[in-house]
Parts: structure tokens; sequence; C-alpha cells
């Protein structure tokens, strides 16, 4: 049996395009997901990213939950070290209290950006020591079991907003085991430790009251067109891309400077961030997506339509559920 489908929507800022652009897209993606029958869409928290629109991520997610209807979003996710529980508490539970049994929150231990950003945030880079006591704090503040004595979530009090681990490593694999918290892990940008970390998980794992089994969310690359050339040409489009931010400075690289890029070295790193990755035809994109949940051992899937723009990702959604039989809903507007 096929695992359900999420989205990870990273809010890209496509060529040509604007922020707005991208927001709009974002709705617009929502309402494609609810349509077509995907579990959830999650949004991740990036900062000083000309290129990515979901820095403020609890907004964005209020202005999708108030423009759809009836499917889950997210954060995954936002990173804790750069805010106080108490804040994230009051956000989600927010959002809760407004969008009832629509609201998820993951939860990450990075960052999320350089040096000089953090500065500019105002982030103490040893925050990130003290996550798995902040996650316990923001869990006791949306329990209504507060661990600050006099301290509470208003409103998050009481709201139960379910929580997950994310992670690319070990120690996110180790912590929601402990918590008996559900596992996202970022395969689709950090590959290397998947299957360990997943096994690690599911031989640790201690039920919890928000769960009674473990639980692997697994991260994957996608994207679908009507035809293999054009996906694939969408694809590179994205590598481009990538590699003009991290490698040419973000410079405008013409295709050929971009593709020199991608075969250097350095390039080839980047490359493997995006190891598990299919462009293709819808039906080749759904029997990748099986061989993958099996390969992951995943209970669910978060795909990451990578097309270079809006009109790119809302078509590459609509055909992948189309080709895999999702079940679709009136829902929407």
């Amino acid at each position: 049996m096929s695992v359900p489908l999420s989205i990870l929507d990273l809010a890209s800022i496509g060529k040509g395009e604007t922020a707005k652009d991208s927001l709009l897209g974002s709705v617009a993606l929502a309402r494609e997901a609810e349509r077509s029958g995907y579990k959830r869409v999650w949004y991740a928290e990036h900062h000083n990213m000309p290129a990515i629109a979901s820095s403020a991520t609890s907004v964005l997610i209020a202005h999708v939950a108030a423009n759809t209807d009836t499917i889950r979003l997210g954060a995954g996710g936002i990173m804790l070290p750069n805010h106080s529980p108490l804040v994230i508490a009051e956000q989600f539970g927010t959002l809760e209290t407004l969008h009832p049994g629509r609201i998820d929150l993951g939860l990450g231990r990075a960052p999320g950006s350089d040096q000089a950003t953090m500065y500019a945030m105002r982030r103490d880079p040893m925050s990130a020591q003290t996550f798995p006591q902040d996650v316990q704090e923001l869990q006791g503040y949306l329990s209504g079991r507060t661990l600050v004595p006099g301290v509470h979530a208003t409103p998050g009090n009481g709201t139960n907003v379910p929580l997950y681990i994310l992670g690319s490593s070990l120690f996110g694999a180790t912590l929601a085991a402990a918590l008996g918290l559900p596992y996202a892990f970022a395969s689709h940008f950090a590959p290397g430790a998947l299957q360990d970390a997943v096994a690690v998980y599911r031989k640790e794992f201690q039920p919890s009251e928000q769960l009674d089994r473990s639980y692997v969310i697994a991260g994957v690359n996608v994207l679908a067109a009507e035809t293999e050339e054009e996906a694939r040409a969408g694809l590179q489009a994205v590598r481009r891309s990538r590699v003009a931010f991290f490698l040419g400075r973000d410079r405008d690289l013409s295709d050929a400077e971009a593709d020199a890029l991608i075969a250097s070295p350095q390039g080839q790193q980047l490359a493997e961030m995006m190891r598990y990755s299919i462009a293709g035809t819808p039906g080749q994109v759904t029997e990748y997506l099986d061989t993958f949940a099996d390969h992951a051992d995943a209970d669910e899937l978060m795909v990451a339509h990578q097309a270079p723009s809006v009109e790119g990702r809302v078509r590459s959604t609509r055909l992948v559920a189309e080709a895999r039989g999702l079940v679709s809903t009136e829902a929407g507007r």
C-alpha cells in the first residue's frame, strides 16, 4: 500500500518572480494539494535567503490556512534556537485556536542561517545546545502542563498542537525516540544518514501521549511534467539556481557557467545534497516514490516539488496526485 504524500513548500522565488508571486503561489499550491488529497503542507524557516519567502513561517501558515478549508498546515520546521519556546507556543496556539485540528509544529535544531544573520536576529550561537530542554518547555506550554511555574501560553495552553522533530542526523532521531514524537528526516537536502537515523529512531522509540508507535516522514525532491525531457530541464534549472546562489555568489550566471560549477567538486557536493530526487513523467515519479518509501522505511513522504516556477510546482503537485491515485476532494476555494 502506498504511503501518504505531503508537501514541503519552500516558497521559492523563481527567476523573474517576486516574493509576492511566491506567497500567492503558496496559496495556489495548498489549494491544489487540498483538492488533490495530499495529507499536509509544511513551510520551512529560512532567513537572509533571497530565493525563499517563508522566513515569517507562522504568518505564512496563517495566510494559507485562511485561504484553504481542510488540509493540515505546519512548520517543517521552526528553528527553535531562533525563538523562545513561549513565543512559539503562543504563535502556534493562536493558529490552532483559529484553525482547530489543522496545525502541525515541526521543530529543528539548526539556526537556519549564517553567523551574520544570527547576529542580526540577536541570537546566541549556543542556543542549539538547549534544544531538547526547549522542546520539552514548548510541549509543556501547549499541553497545559507548564514547566515554568506561573507562565502559560495564551492562546496555546491546552491546544496540544502536535510536535514533530526534524533532523538529518542521529541526534534528532534519538531525541524524537526518547520523547515519543514523530520524526521527519531531511533527506531532500541531507541524505547521508537517512537509513541509520530511521533505524535508531525505530529501535529506541518510547510511546508517549501524542504517539503510541514510531512514525517516520522522509523528504524527497520531485518534479513531474508531461514529458521526461521537460521535467529534467526544470530540475536542471533549479540546480543552476542553487549553484549560482551557493557557489556563484548569486550572480546571474549563463547556463554554461552554471553547468561548469555543477561539474566542479564543490558543485558535485551540492548535487549530492539532492541525491533523493526524481524528475520525469507522473508514472516515473510514482514508481520512484514507492521505491524510495521502502528504502527510507517511511510512513509518509514529504515531497518538495522542485519546478523553477510557481506554475510548474502547482502542475507537478496535480500530476503526481493524479498518477498516485490520491483521493481528491471538492473542498477548497
